[in-house]
C-alpha cells in the first residue's frame, strides 16, 4: 500500500509512519528545506533527539545510515537512502521571533517553521513546548573548524529524496519551510511530496 501525500509551499503536514513501513520525502523542485520533527504514535512525550542521534552516529549530519534516535534513546527511524548527500540537524527551525533579531522588525509579520508546527502540533493534543530540536532535510548549514555554522545555497537537486524506516509507529510532522530571507530555500518557497509506504 503506498500513500502520496503532495504538501503546499510554506504549509505544515503531518502522519503516521507505522513501524516496518517507508516514508520518503521528496524535494520537489530542489533547494526546500524541510523542518521534520518524530514522535513516538502512542506516546509524544518521546521525541526526537538531535543530541541523542548526533551522538549515536557520531556525526554532525543525518544521512544513509544514520539512526534516528528519541530522547528515551530508542532508535525511531534509520535512513535507508539519501540523494542529496546530508542533512542538518543543528541549526533549529525558524520562527517569528528570530526573523525579527536577524532580518529585522519589518519581518515580523512574515509565517515560519515554529508557527506551522504550533499548528500542526494542537491537532495531536500538543503546543509549544512540544516543540524540540529539529531535523532539516535538504538545508544545506557547513559547520567550520571553530563551529560556527552557516546556512548557504541549497544542494539538492529537483527530485532528491530521503527515505527512511520506521523502527517504531512514529507521527511525522512536517513544516515545508516558508522562510525567504535566508538562502535555505532558494528564496523561493516551494512544494514538497512524501509518500509512505508498506
Amino acid at each position: 500500500m503506498e500513500q502520496v501525500h503532495d504538501i503546499p509551499a510554506e504549509r505544515p503536514w503531518s502522519g503516521l509512519v507505522r513501524k516496518g513501513q517507508t516514508i520518503r520525502i521528496i524535494d520537489s523542485h530542489g533547494q526546500q528545506a524541510i523542518d521534520t520533527i518524530f514522535y513516538n504514535a502512542h506516546d509524544h512525550d518521546e521525541r526526537y533527539s538531535a543530541q541523542d542521534t548526533i551522538r549515536e552516529g557520531g556525526a554532525a549530519y543525518i544521512t544513509t545510515g544514520t539512526r534516528i534516535m528519541s530522547s528515551e534513546g530508542r532508535v525511531m527511524l534509520t535512513v535507508t537512502a539519501d540523494t542529496a548527500g546530508r542533512h542538518d540537524t543543528c541549526a533549529g527551525c525558524c520562527s517569528c521571533e528570530s526573523n525579527t533579531v536577524r532580518f529585522g522588525h519589518d519581518t515580523r509579520y512574515l509565517h515560519a517553521c515554529r508557527e506551522n508546527f504550533i499548528l500542526e502540533l494542537a491537532r495531536h493534543g500538543m503546543g509549544k513546548r512540544d516543540i524540540v530540536a529539529n531535523i532539516n532535510f535538504f538545508m544545506n548549514v557547513p559547520i567550520s573548524p571553530n563551529g560556527a555554522m552557516t546556512i548557504d545555497d541549497g544542494i539538492s537537486a529537483p527530485g532528491d529524496h530521503v527515505e527512511l524506516r520506521a523502527e517504531m509507529d512514529v507521527l511525522c510532522v512536517i513544516s515545508n519551510c516558508p522562510q525567504i530571507n535566508n538562502p535555505c530555500n532558494g528564496f523561493d518557497p516551494t512544494p514538497i511530496r512524501v509518500i509512505i509506504r508498506d
